[in-house]
């Protein structure tokens, strides 16, 4: 079945827009190969940043997280993530 939100994601490649404040937000979203880490074949990287350019909050697949769990929990590497702040470095979501 055909996945009509990640074709509109995929259409919004490229866009940038600064609000009158000055922060503003990019859109970046390409096909890729399926992998175990990107089923989805989609790799992506959703950005705000504050008016000195610095990045205040985002959503991407472009490096691994570790999941954070509370006991032994093995091994286990995601891709989709947020970053809520600045010094985030990545939340498994």
């Amino acid at each position: 079945m055909r996945d009509f939100g990640l074709d509109v994601l995929l259409e919004l490649n490229g866009t940038e827009y600064t609000e009158e404040n000055g922060y503003w937000y990019k859109i970046e979203a390409w096909k890729v190969e399926p992998t175990k880490e990107r089923p989805h074949g989609i790799r992506y990287n959703l950005t705000f940043h504050n008016n000195y350019g610095k990045r205040i909050m985002g959503f991407d697949n472009a490096h691994s997280v570790k999941k954070k769990k509370k006991g032994y929990q093995g091994r286990i590497i995601e891709y989709d993530h947020t970053h809520d702040s600045p010094i985030d470095k990545g939340t498994v979501y």
